[in-house]
């Protein structure tokens, strides 16, 4: 006589995987947007800086602006840039942090930077 053993998995260990789930799945949801803003930040700075040969400071901020109101990007305006020479090359760099409410009064804080450099960017 063979005992065959069931295999499967019991319901208090569905329902605990189910919540472990559904908090990555909410933080995703809430740390989602401010990520693809700081990438579309950095996609700006990057084109302002390789367009900015001969321009003054004002205009990289204008150049900046204009870039950032047709990609909607809120969280950082033109005059949060900084614009500095770098080996007689422009460079456009930013930073800023952004706190995210999750639940109740527990926040994640997020430090976003980047630059127009090759350096800043690893290549």
């Amino acid at each position: 006589m063979t005992i065959k053993r069931q295999r499967g998995l019991a319901l208090s260990a569905l329902l605990l995987w189910g919540i472990v789930i559904g908090l990555v799945a909410i933080l995703v949801i809430r740390v989602l947007p401010d990520v693809i803003e700081y990438f579309k930040i950095r996609h700006a700075v990057k084109v302002v800086a390789a367009e900015s040969s001969g321009k003054t400071v004002p205009e990289i901020r204008q150049a900046y602006g204009r870039y950032a109101e047709v990609e909607h990007i809120k969280t950082f305006g033109p005059a949060d840039l900084d614009v500095f020479k770098e080996d007689n090359q422009v460079v456009v760099g930013f930073a800023y942090e952004r706190r995210i409410p999750l639940a109740g009064n527990v926040s994640l804080l997020i430090d976003f930077s980047g630059s127009s450099s090759a350096r800043d960017s690893g290549q």
